[in-house]
């Protein structure tokens, strides 16, 4: 087990983020907000075990929504070290019945641009027809849409059906809820990347402009058009610090029986 996990990606990646967090801050904004972000330096005589657990935690800890992104890159050879942590995440995140139904899509550099017109043209539709107004657009849509899009990348996530229908066949009692479940994973994958992407250094935001841009997703990249788009997580330098965030108490969130 440990030597498993001292030969991790992820693991290695953590060991990375954490040994090279003021060493990363090249700029004094990004000096600024990576002092505010409570990374741990973990002692090297601690066990393999110890040493993920506590990177583990810190990389949880750290790992919030920041909407101002850029374009720059915090790690050296960032798109390699990215399509190795998506293919990580497509490895080795579990499924239910091992459907391994989720499918990645990442957008990178001009690609990402993309990806953030088609919304900026699918929201025009939108102000042309009057369900959206036109000062709504121009104060908080737009502003917003050309935020996402000044970010370095962005990860599509689906769901590709025909990997989940065999299984609802198989089992009828369960197929109501293979759906869920698909979805289930499909977070798993999300919360995996937006962690492993912060101990690359970057900082991102998840959003949900599914079923909007889905019809162009497809054209523009040639996907299977009954793959069902779940969400898209855009990620960048972080040119400023998450907001403030109120935790409710853990008592009334956490039960825990048999404690010894």
């Amino acid at each position: 087990m440990a030597s498993h996990l001292t030969k991790s990606t992820l693991h290695s990646i953590t060991r990375t983020a954490l040994n090279t967090t003021r060493s990363r801050a090249s700029t004094g904004t990004l000096r600024q907000i990576q002092s505010k972000r409570r990374f741990t330096s973990t002692p090297l005589t601690k066990s393999p075990e110890k040493m993920s657990t506590s990177s583990l935690i810190s990389l949880a800890q750290n790992r919030r929504t920041i909407y101002k992104l850029g374009k720059a890159s915090p790690v050296k050879d960032a798109d390699s070290k990215i399509e190795e942590l998506v293919n990580e995440a497509i490895l080795h995140v579990p499924s239910s019945f091992n459907t391994q139904s989720t499918r990645l899509v990442v957008l990178l550099h001009g690609e990402h641009d993309k990806l953030w017109d088609i919304a900026i043209e699918a929201f025009g539709g939108l102000v042309k027809s009057g369900k959206v107004s036109q000062e709504m657009w121009e104060n908080q849509t737009l502003p917003k849409l050309k935020g996402f899009q000044a970010a370095y990348g962005t990860v599509l996530f689906f769901e590709d059906p025909a990997h989940i229908k065999p299984f609802q066949e198989k089992f009828p009692p369960f197929k109501d809820y293979f759906a869920s479940w698909a979805d289930h994973s499909n977070a798993m994958h999300q919360y995996f990347l937006w962690t492993g992407l912060e101990a690359l250094g970057f900082g991102a935001n998840l959003q949900h402009y599914n079923p909007l841009i889905d019809a162009g997703v497809a054209k523009q990249w040639n996907l299977p058009s009954e793959w069902r788009l779940v969400a898209q997580m855009v990620f960048g330098s972080p040119e400023a610090g998450p907001g403030e965030k109120e935790q409710k108490p853990v008592e009334d969130r956490v039960k825990i029986f048999g404690k010894l």
